[in-house]
């Protein structure tokens, strides 16, 4: 038995040095190494030696822009309505109405299998990856061996998890669902419309079209059914909302926790919209994240499995009153406490062109705020002699349309 494994060893050594001559001369040395002593691994595992050279021909060396993203801290605290306005907003909501069209007879379906309200999805795969756009942008998706080989190799903090999600990759292109040259993620190893790491499309990845792969990056009914068996699996319940916007009265304070919808309603609280609660005896939690002074909200048992997707708060939020929008029942009774008049999104998209034209900004134009245009919106508001808040509202387009 000894002298077997002495003899697989040396087999697997000597294959991971013929991976490593395959690869260019300026390659990382380290990094190679890594790749070489993970191939023990990966077949140790059950992955093929052929599968394994197949995943990383051509990677050669650490990416940057992984290990720059994975050490960014940034210098904005997102407020809420920061994250809010970037993904509840006018482009994503006509998006997901026509797409809820386009794709009706496909959400039909997933929606009898699974019980998952069809807005729910398109919400997720709006927020997860735009609709699919994001898959199509190459500073977004990148190489998810290099990707996930990268933070093994380099970030202690995530070496764990990149290991466990890289040998999941392995497996997924071992199954034939995908091939070695189309296996693309996130930085962090999401992957496809709807954004699964690899250990998550292995326990709930679906093969909805029928064509024999589970295809989350070409099929969106197998990203979008794949969406919803995750959350059925988490206990969905259909035909209940994720939650309600209410009004709080004032000069008392609430407890934490939950309490069925009917305790709320007898110390005050009561829906933004005047209606009823549909099943008082629902157990309910208050959710204030922009405090007193924001909208408010009860959430009930489907705000909780959305975080078996996303484990946050805001983007359960984020998703349900995004779905409630695309689905037309309306958006927020009080809007959030932004300390500046809101931009559309056109206006945001035309902020950022105008910034753009005066050399501030080099970023997409998406109506979406993130560190490049605040850093931009600073600059220019430096230069006005304006207070550098970043903030994208319609005193800098203003400005911006003077120049």
């Amino acid at each position: 038995m000894f002298a077997k494994r002495a003899t697989t060893a040396m087999l697997l050594a000597a294959a991971g040095l013929v991976l490593l001559a395959g690869l260019p001369a300026r390659a990382d040395a380290g990094f190679q190494r890594w790749i070489a002593d993970f191939r023990n691994v990966a077949v140790q595992n059950g992955i093929s030696g052929a599968t394994y050279d197949r995943i990383f021909r051509g990677v050669a060396a650490p990416d940057p822009e992984v290990l720059e993203k994975a050490r960014y801290q940034p210098e904005f605290r997102a407020e809420p309505w920061e994250y809010f306005d970037n993904r509840v907003q006018e482009d994503a909501i006509r998006r997901g109405r026509q797409l809820a069209r386009q794709w009706k007879p496909w959400l039909d379906r997933i929606e009898r299998r699974f019980g998952v309200d069809r807005h729910i999805l398109l919400a997720i795969w709006s927020i997860e990856s735009n609709y699919g756009e994001a898959l199509k942008n190459d500073r977004i998706m990148r190489s998810l061996p290099r990707s996930l080989a990268t933070l093994a190799y380099a970030d202690q903090r995530r070496a764990k998890f990149a290991r466990t999600q890289l040998l999941a990759a392995l497996r997924i292109v071992e199954n034939g669902d995908i091939s070695a040259e189309q296996l693309t993620s996130s930085w962090a190893g999401a992957m496809g419309h709807t954004q699964f790491i690899p250990t998550s499309y292995l326990a709930y990845a679906v093969d909805m079209d029928g064509d024999g792969r589970r295809d989350i990056w070409n099929s969106v009914p197998d990203a979008l059914a794949t969406a919803a068996n995750l959350l059925q699996k988490n206990g969905w319940r259909t035909g209940e909302t994720w939650g309600y916007e209410v009004v709080l009265p004032g000069g008392r304070k609430f407890p934490a926790g939950t309490m069925p919808l009917s305790r709320w309603a007898s110390i005050g609280v009561v829906r933004a919209n005047g209606k009823p609660f549909p099943r008082p005896s629902d157990s309910a939690e208050l959710k204030v994240p922009d405090g007193r002074a924001g909208p408010a909200f009860l959430v009930v048992k489907n705000f909780f499995v959305l975080k078996r997707y996303n484990n946050a708060d805001k983007y359960a939020l984020a998703v349900g009153l995004l779905a409630d929008e695309i689905a037309g029942y309306g958006g927020l009774v009080r809007d959030w406490n932004r300390p500046f008049e809101r931009l559309s999104y056109e206006e945001t998209e035309e902020l950022q062109k105008r910034l753009g034209a005066l050399g501030y900004y080099s970023g997409p134009i998406d109506g979406k705020i993130g560190s490049g245009s605040r850093s931009a919106i600073k600059a220019f508001q430096e230069r006005m002699g304006l207070a550098p808040t970043g903030h994208p509202s319609k005193e800098v387009l203003r400005k911006l349309r003077g120049q």
